[in-house]
């Protein structure tokens, strides 16, 4: 099978989801692509909360949830695990055949030069060029961002690359941005040669996902979703377990 999964699978690790039992925003939407391209403020306010965001997703471990789907690709039951998360969680338990919808938090990439860098050394860099921030009260928030005193990033310098002083980004879809079509295109390609499509922790209220679900059911494979309250694709699954990811995903492993 293929599995998709969202941020329901990683909560377990400390990691905070977006939405409630019933698809809504917990917290204020992510910034967008398009804003933080525009706006020198956007980014300051970005860089800023993401520096006392990323020591949580840096630091997390798998769950019980990671680690079990690992063990089941690893029996042959899993062809790919396509993930919307950028935690980077999946690798850490040991999956193989992983797919990152939205890129990885843990990269970051220069758009002026191409030049590619350690989320872990930005960081050092923002420690280096801002001290004293490291002290600021925050509360941790989804994807390494951060709930801070509105106001707290005054005086903060967002890191530059340091080959071409450049504008700086993590390597992920931003809200607002397009999912590169060879990504679209692989996991569609994986599905068609799929048994069926399990969906892990995600609400599929965002269409990068959801098309996927569609496109399973067009082919007529079955998709089944584990999700602590309602999805996008009820109306299309063959199956539903609203349970904890992590405790269900183990059952299966004993049972299998």
């Amino acid at each position: 099978m293929v599995v998709l999964s969202g941020a329901g699978l990683s909560t377990a690790s400390g990691i905070p989801d977006y939405r409630d039992r019933e698809g809504r925003w917990k917290r204020k939407q992510p910034v967008e692509h398009r804003e933080f391209l525009a706006s020198a403020e956007v980014r300051r306010r970005y860089w800023a909360r993401s520096f006392l965001g990323w020591p949580m997703i840096g630091e997390a471990q798998p769950g019980s949830g990671h680690r079990a789907l690992a063990e089941l690709e690893a029996r042959g039951r899993i062809a790919l695990t396509v993930t919307q998360n950028v935690d980077g969680l999946h690798q850490k338990a040991g999956s193989r055949a992983v797919l990152e919808l939205h890129g990885a938090i843990a990269e970051v990439l220069c758009l002026d030069c191409g030049g590619r860098h350690a989320r872990a050394a930005v960081q050092d860099w923002m420690r280096a060029a801002n001290p004293g921030f490291a002290d600021a009260m925050a509360t941790a928030a989804p994807d390494g961002d951060a709930d801070a005193a509105e106001g707290f990033e005054a005086g903060f310098a967002p890191p530059e690359c340091p080959a071409c002083g450049g504008m700086l980004k993590p390597d992920v879809v931003f809200f607002g941005d397009n999912v590169p079509k060879s990504r679209v295109g692989a996991v569609s390609t994986a599905i068609d040669n799929a048994d069926g499509l399990l969906v892990v922790g995600s609400s599929l209220m965002v269409y990068s996902g959801y098309r996927f679900a569609e496109h399973a059911h067009r082919q007529g494979k079955p998709v089944m979703a584990v999700n602590l309250g309602k999805t996008r694709a009820d109306h299309l699954l063959a199956a539903k377990v609203e349970q904890d990811c992590g405790e269900f995903l183990a059952s299966v492993l004993l049972k299998s």
